[in-house]
């Protein structure tokens, strides 16, 4: 018998969004979370950069994905799949089939993006309950109740190199966090992109077809839509640079000239040239995130890569298992 797909809405008030913004707004430079990307446009917009030439990750991590997944599975184990950042849910497709768990948890922060992709995640895979949580789950403190999740082993999924959107002090506290989500005897299966050539790399955030930019350029389309701000698009342009020294890839939105915006009930004055960063991308060797990982309380199990050694999954167990 087919499951019902469930949705659970804990996406942050318009008040928290607001005191999100201001915080980012007075920082230097000044930077919003990246969560606030992934309206219903960015996550349509983000799944056309995963789809370009110059966007190997998502292919590479896929192929990697369905080539290894009967030996992921076997060292994963038992236990209902939660993953962190669940997009449009299609890389989890080759895991569910292998694993075949008693339930599959989508956490993401657009609502409308993940009831669709749960929806039709559910059609693929009628066997397995599905249970779909809109919520920002970097600040998110513990899983709601539901009987899917009572009194099961979880086993994380965090695929696509999300975690280099954090600095490493913040993803060293997202990974303790994870942690403390999925409780005791927890794994975490969770992808990572490593540092390569710099023309590899700005290629990848800056697309020829000019996705990348439209990407970033909506996020000033929502900050009006939804925090009554002006800011015109056009006045900004579109930024993608390798910073060596912190190993990341800064993407910002640069004002073209001196300009004042409103927005959240402030004015907000920009020079010429100042950035908005609208998200970071950190890139780890093995050995880096290794030890980041044990910073933060894994151990680590095992690793996976792909033939060209570009991205790595890292399997870690609490290391108190």
């Amino acid at each position: 018998m087919a499951a019902d797909m469930q949705l659970i809405d804990l996406h942050p008030e318009p008040a928290d969004m607001r005191r999100l913004v201001r915080e980012g707004m007075a920082q230097q430079p000044r930077q919003l979370p990246a969560w606030l990307l992934y309206d219903a446009e960015g996550s349509r917009l983000f799944e056309a950069i995963c789809e370009q030439p110059e966007y190997g990750l998502t292919r590479t991590e896929t192929a990697l994905l369905e080539a290894r997944a009967p030996e992921l599975a076997a060292a994963l184990g038992a236990g209902v799949l939660v993953e962190f950042g669940a997009g449009n849910a299609r890389k989890v497709g080759p895991l569910l089939k292998a694993l075949l768990p008693p339930a599959y948890v989508a956490l993401d922060i657009s609502a409308d993006h993940l009831q669709q992709s749960c929806v039709d995640l559910q059609a693929r895979h009628p066997a397995v309950p599905v249970l779909g949580i809109c919520c920002d789950y970097s600040a998110l403190r513990q899983l709601p109740e539901h009987p899917l999740l009572s009194g099961r082993r979880l086993l994380g999924f965090y695929p696509g190199s999300s975690i280099g959107n954090f600095s490493p002090e913040e993803a060293q506290a997202l990974l303790r966090q994870l942690g403390q989500l999925l409780g005791p005897g927890a794994r975490l299966l969770i992808g990572i992109d490593q540092p390569k050539a710099v023309e590899r790399l700005e290629a990848a955030y800056n697309d020829a077809a000019g996705v990348s930019a439209a990407f970033a350029r909506n996020l000033l389309v929502r900050l009006n839509r939804d925090l009554a701000g002006n800011f015109n698009p056009d006045a900004f342009a579109y930024s993608a640079r390798w910073q060596p020294e912190h190993s990341r890839i800064a993407m910002a939105l640069m004002s073209r000239q001196a300009q004042s915006v409103q927005l959240a009930g402030e004015i907000w004055n920009f020079a010429a040239g100042e950035p908005l960063i609208t998200e970071y991308s950190v890139k780890y060797g093995p050995a880096e995130f290794t030890a980041l990982a044990e910073r933060a309380g894994w151990r680590p199990l095992g690793r996976w890569s792909d033939p060209a050694d570009d991205l790595s999954l890292h399997l870690l167990v609490t290391a108190d298992s």
